[in-house]
């Protein structure tokens, strides 16, 4: 018997999804950083190497490289004491100029001394400083002459000129703020007043006995006028006495230091009163024209050739008063 029962039928269909929300803008810009932040690392080290490292490794080194060459030098002072023939004791003051809106530390270096465009003769060691404008540095060493020929010809232009151009020169390490350390030259030329030929020496007064039969038999004053930042220790200096050529006798300076300013000292010497009077009868008025020039400088026992060179380097001419010289004799 055929079943009157029908078989279910169980109708199946699609239902539409709800649509997923779109990520917001800045969700998007963290998945990507998410996933590609390596990338951007990279980007980031390049650009550091390309923009900030020439900034710091070429543009600052060259930046100080300039300040420095802008920069200006002032000695206000230099003492040379206790003289031998190949060193000597220096104190030096120089100041420092600069308009930069830099003031990095520079660290102690070795500065070569020497006139512009001669050779150096002594080197110079220069201590840590803060360049900034004004800044004194001070030096106060005792400094080995490298070159005793350069150094005679400095010796001489001081003596000679009213005017010197003395050059520094020297490598030195510089460092400004967290900035690494760069290297500088410096070299830098500076004008200095000379003694200008001890212009305006003047004999002040000079007493001759004819009594005395042996040593120095006349005594003295002088005046040497030093208008230059030099103070000059000299030791014992002779002085070689002549009228037109003829030699009357010899002056001595002992223990000889020339300061800045004018200095008044004590002079001894020995004349040939018998040459001198065998003069007079060519200056009826008694004033005789003596020369006077350097013939040596010793100190501690021992001679001092580069002073010795730039005094005879220069002859100073003044007026003997014979009758004050004399006095009742004549």
């Amino acid at each position: 018997m055929a079943s009157d029962s029908k078989p279910h039928v169980i109708e199946t269909g699609t239902v539409p999804a709800t649509a997923a929300a779109k990520p917001s803008f800045g969700r998007r810009v963290a998945a990507h950083y998410k996933r590609w932040w390596w990338v951007h690392l990279i980007i980031f080290i390049v650009v550091v190497l390309v923009v900030v490292l020439p900034v710091i490794y070429v543009g600052y080194p060259h930046i100080a490289q300039h300040d420095i060459n802008e920069s200006t030098l002032n000695i206000t002072s230099m003492a040379i004491s206790d003289p031998t023939p190949n060193s000597f004791h220096l104190r030096e003051t120089q100041v420092i100029g600069s308009d930069s809106a830099f003031k990095p530390n520079i660290y102690s270096f070795g500065a070569a001394i020497s006139l512009l465009g001669g050779a150096p003769f002594i080197t110079v060691q220069i201590p840590k400083f803060k360049a900034h404008d004004g800044v004194e540095v001070d030096v106060d060493q005792d400094v080995n002459i490298t070159d005793t020929t350069a150094f005679a010809e400095f010796c001489k232009a001081v003596l000679l000129n009213e005017e010197i151009q003395m050059n520094v020169y020297g490598k030195a390490d510089l460092k400004e703020g967290s900035l690494p350390e760069t290297k500088i030259t410096y070299n830098k030329t500076t004008s200095i007043k000379g003694l200008n030929k001890l212009e305006g020496f003047e004999l002040v007064d000079l007493s001759i006995s004819t009594s005395a039969t042996s040593g120095n038999n006349g005594k003295g004053t002088v005046y040497i006028p030093n208008p230059s930042p030099f103070t000059l220790t000299m030791g014992n200096v002779t002085l070689d006495l002549s009228v037109n050529g003829t030699a009357i006798g010899k002056s001595y300076l002992t223990d000889l230091t020339i300061y800045p300013g004018n200095n008044t000292l004590p002079m001894a010497a020995n004349v040939s009163t018998l040459t001198v009077a065998g003069m007079l009868g060519s200056y009826p008025t008694l004033m005789l024209p003596v020369d006077i020039v350097g013939n040596s400088t010793v100190y501690n026992g021992e001679e001092l050739p580069y002073f010795s060179e730039a005094l005879a380097a220069n002859k100073i001419s003044v007026e003997l008063n014979v009758t004050k010289a004399l006095g009742s004799v004549l």
